[in-house]
């Protein structure tokens, strides 16, 4: 699976793609696949959606937090 920041804008991102992709971009980070240009691209990537990632989690627990407060 190869995300992009296309791929990013739509509505079918889900946490676990944008977490395994940004993993597929660690181990080519780490096995020294990426020429410079590349690694500029997908390290600006990993970054977008590691900010995703960041926003899902913190969504999931304000809404967590609601039904628990709502079961009270």
């Amino acid at each position: 699976m190869n995300l992009n920041s296309k791929t990013m804008n739509k509505t079918n991102l889900t946490y676990e793609k944008a977490l395994k992709r940004v993993e597929e971009i660690i181990s080519k980070i780490e096995a020294e696949e990426l020429n410079v240009d590349e690694l500029a691209k997908n390290v600006k990537e990993a970054s977008e959606l590691l900010q995703y990632c960041k926003s899902k989690l913190f969504e999931t627990e304000e809404e967590i937090e609601k039904i628990l407060k709502e079961m009270d």
